[in-house]
């Protein structure tokens, strides 16, 4: 999943983040409600993740949240709180959060939730009505799903057919693959991206003969599904 994830310096960020990271989730992270508002109406995300653990004023997280859930376009937006009661939590999810916690967070919960609000997200029952064949991505076994047959993938194969998945008999530019399933690194060589598409391509061959991957000279790649 494209995760928006809007943090301040407080120490559970960095577990958050990097939580989110070892789950496989490609992870766009900014520190001010202005620039989560600015990139929400720039990029598709599957979902928002706001924390605000510290103690600026409630009612600039209140007042942002509308403005955050429009930019969103549908994508599920999620509140994490310090030591919130319910009256908090309540008028977190009326300005426009659809889940809220507070203190003490358990990350199980928290992504359990998510992914159980992007099964009913508008956003994912679009996708879902785009193609007519069955491939989809397991995230609780990191498994590449058709029919019966599952085939495991180490993380960067994950994120990256993923991104393709996303966009399926569309050309994706091999920077905006870099960007999200390297999230976590900053220069990255296109002799990595063709390292795994190599082995996406030889994983998928043999099973998935309607799948291709494609290549797009001086451009990035294709998934392909043939029946759809």
């Amino acid at each position: 999943m494209r995760v928006l994830l809007v943090t301040g310096s407080q120490h559970e960020a960095a577990w958050l983040h990097n939580a989110l990271i070892e789950s496989a989730h490609s992870l766009e992270r900014v520190h001010d409600l202005k620039d989560a508002i600015f990139l929400a109406g720039q990029e598709l995300f599957d979902a928002v993740i706001v924390m605000s653990t510290e103690s600026p004023p409630f009612a600039c997280l209140l007042a942002a949240l509308p403005r955050l859930a429009s930019e969103s376009r549908g994508a599920p937006i999620i509140v994490t709180l310090g030591a919130a009661r319910a009256k908090e939590r309540t008028q977190v999810l009326r300005a426009g959060g659809d889940a809220c916690f507070c203190q003490p967070l358990s990350f199980i919960e928290l992504h359990e939730r998510m992914h159980a609000l992007r099964r009913v997200s508008p956003v994912a029952v679009q996708r879902m009505g785009q193609v007519s064949v069955c491939p989809a991505l397991d995230t609780g076994t990191r498994e590449f799903v058709c029919g019966e047959r599952r085939l495991h993938l180490t993380r960067r194969e994950y994120m990256l057919l993923e991104c393709l998945l996303r966009q399926p008999n569309i050309p994706v530019s091999r920077s905006d693959l870099i960007r999200y399933a390297w999230p976590d690194q900053d220069d990255v060589a296109a002799s990595s991206v063709n390292l795994v598409i190599s082995r996406l391509r030889r994983k998928l061959a043999p099973h998935y003969p309607d799948i291709n991957i494609d290549t797009l000279k001086r451009y990035g790649y294709q998934l392909t599904l043939m029946n759809a």
